[in-house]
C-alpha cells in the first residue's frame, strides 16, 4: 500500500501520487501514459498530470490496481 508521507517530490499535486516503493516497471506508464512519467536520472515513476475526467480517473485507478508493489496512492481528494 502507497504512503503519503514516502510520495516522491516530483508527483503533481493532487489526489494520485507514486511512492519510494516504486521499482521502475513501467507498468503506469504503459496504462496511463498521460499521467504517469519517469525520473530518468533515480529511476522510478511520479505522477505528471492529474486526471481531471472520470474516464482519466479510471485510466489511473487501473494503473493503481495493477501496480505491482502497490506504490502508486489516491488520497482521495479531486
Amino acid at each position: 500500500m502507497a504512503h503519503l508521507d514516502d510520495k516522491w517530490p516530483d508527483n503533481m499535486p493532487g489526489s494520485f501520487y507514486v511512492d519510494e516503493q516504486c521499482i521502475d516497471c513501467d507498468l503506469c506508464r504503459e496504462l496511463a501514459p498521460s499521467f504517469f512519467c519517469r525520473n530518468d536520472d533515480r529511476g522510478y515513476s511520479f505522477v505528471c498530470s492529474q486526471p481531471l475526467e472520470d474516464d482519466d480517473v479510471d485510466e489511473c485507478l487501473e494503473a493503481m490496481e495493477s501496480c505491482p508493489v502497490e506504490a502508486i496512492g489516491n488520497d482521495g481528494s479531486r
